[in-house]
């Protein structure tokens, strides 16, 4: 990475004040005229240079996986995804929505009906030009009466999806929907050609900057450049090289020889050799990731609030983070909105290990001679059966008694995770409380891993979704995460900080911590610099 680029990083992720960077741009001989377009982030486009193949490995990854929009699962997929097709919205890695497929937008004053304006002369890898067919196809794919995507309760209020023209598109619905622009940058909504249909998912044809050559699930993904790729100054890479890899000592080991340039989640207790390392940068970013360890609230003895709190009062979050975080993070409080969201509710009191209060409520359920299975494995996240086992120890102190299940890494998010009545996860957050909460908390919702549903809250989500007034639309989201935090049955132990690792040879500008991997556009972003 240039000095410039390594500048503008710390720069943007507050490391260093707008003096310092101002100051050392000087010293490095930018000129007093140039700096202005420094700060703005525009002198760095001219850095990115073609070629070479980046090769990345990442865990969250099954022989299962699928392209299929509507199917996305695991980071292997998603990053894939990513890098062969786009949406009408691109999240940016100051977490808002800029256009992307689509290249403006417009909404009514009630937020009820959204006007996108498409960019033209878009071609798919198949030559096929994109139109508003293909963009209605490919929402209304999500849409379905049998459709299982993840995304289909944020398009729940959409009653309508027509065409004005080759090139606009107008979503009608229901409700007003403030946040609709986001949703429209979910990675489940990018478009694909209409028409496709069952294995013609996994042949991969999108927009992207890159074409699918090789895709074998949960193993590996070679993209080849698309050489008519419509946005300037992005895909800079020949090829990229994506693999699956669930150990995180194999993952390191292959940056440190030089196998791969690019690997997630690095080790945080190894986390200090690597940065001794004059070869590999490491980046932390604080974004919307979280920790869960959901409970299906529909079987007992999940059922019952008291053994549900007591199990939430039993988690020391202080000593986890400095245990299993060694400090990249910061306690969790039962709901998953991350402090970077908009509305968190930053007012709420935080909930603290409370052993004495945690054993009060079990015996009261009835419940301290209970042995309750925690079902873990490190495919939730690394370090989750460090987690899980260190979670035993002070529920013990509670007098209440884990046993943790270890679960094999390879099939643990189609056979575990919604499918055993309570273990560990993990979550990348989404840029909006409304999406976060559409999918994992409402009513029904596919990936609502806990089986939970509150009236009050329901209510309120559909409120918020449509309240155009700031103030009243803070209040409501606080109360939402109060309600998250005292009735569901998801525990929110910690959020993590983002913490990869690249070699030196890699250069990028402004990281999102949106998702992981530069908000899974890391292939797409980041190009080699030497």
């Amino acid at each position: 990475m240039t000095d410039f680029s390594k500048l503008a990083l710390m720069f943007d992720q507050k490391k260093i004040t707008r003096r310092q960077f101002v100051s050392q741009l000087s010293a490095l001989g930018v000129s007093a005229a140039l700096i202005p377009s420094f700060l703005s982030g525009k002198a760095f486009a001219a850095t990115p240079k073609k070629g070479g193949t980046f090769r990345q490995a990442m865990s969250g990854a099954g022989t299962s996986d699928s392209l299929d929009p509507a199917l996305l699962l695991a980071n292997h997929a998603i990053n894939t995804n990513f890098q062969i097709r786009n949406c009408l919205v691109e999240i940016d890695h100051n977490f808002k929505p800029v256009p992307e497929l689509a290249e403006s937008w417009e909404s009514s004053p009630d937020a009820k009906k959204w006007v996108f304006n498409l960019r033209k002369g878009v071609e798919f890898h198949n030559g096929k030009t994109m139109t508003a067919d293909d963009v209605i196809f490919s929402i209304n794919h999500h849409r379905g009466e049998k459709s299982k995507s993840a995304a289909k309760p944020y398009l729940k209020s959409v009653k309508e999806i027509k065409a004005d023209g080759k090139y606009t598109v107008i979503f009608d619905l229901s409700e007003g929907s403030a946040d609709f622009p986001f949703i429209l940058g979910d990675y489940h909504l990018v478009i694909c050609p209409e028409g496709l249909q069952g294995k013609e998912w996994e042949k991969g044809v999108g927009t992207g900057g890159y074409m699918l050559e090789e895709w074998e699930p949960g193993v590996r993904t070679l993209t080849r450049r698309n050489p008519n790729y419509w946005k300037e100054n992005r895909a800079h890479f020949d090829e990229v090289e994506t693999l699956a890899i669930a150990d995180v000592n194999a993952r390191s080991n292959a940056l440190k020889t030089g196998r791969i340039d690019a690997m997630d989640r690095v080790d945080l207790k190894t986390v200090h050799l690597f940065k001794r390392m004059p070869s590999v940068n490491v980046t932390a970013l604080t974004g919307t990731m979280h920790y869960s360890m959901p409970m299906m609230v529909d079987q007992k003895p999940y059922s019952d609030n008291d053994v549900r709190t007591a199990l939430k009062l039993a988690v020391n979050r202080k000593e986890m983070v400095k245990t299993i975080l060694k400090g990249y993070g910061e306690p969790g409080n039962d709901h998953p909105i991350s402090p970077v969201n908009r509305y968190h509710a930053s007012g709420l009191k935080q909930r603290e290990y409370d052993p004495d209060q945690a054993k009060f409520l079990m015996k009261k359920a009835g419940m301290l001679d209970h042995t309750f299975n925690l079902h873990a494995s490190d495919a939730a996240f690394a370090g989750a059966v460090d987690t899980a086992v260190l979670y035993q120890e002070s529920a013990k102190k509670a007098g209440i008694k884990v046993n943790v299940v270890r679960e094999p890494d390879d099939g643990y998010w189609s056979n575990v995770w919604t499918k055993k009545e309570w273990c560990m996860c993990y979550w990348g957050g989404r840029p909006v409380e409304d999406m976060m909460f559409s999918v994992a908390y409402a009513k029904g919702a596919p990936w609502n891993d806990t089986h939970w549903s509150n009236d009050k809250f329901n209510k309120l989500l559909v409120e918020a979704r449509a309240e155009l007034d700031d103030n009243k639309r803070r209040q409501l989201y606080a109360d939402m995460q109060e309600i998250c935090k005292d009735d569901s049955g998801t525990i929110v132990p910690m959020f993590n900080q983002i913490v990869e690792a690249q070699s030196k040879k890699v250069g990028y500008g402004s990281i999102s911590a949106h998702m992981e991997l530069d908000g899974n556009k890391n292939a797409e972003r980041w190009w080699f610099a030497s």
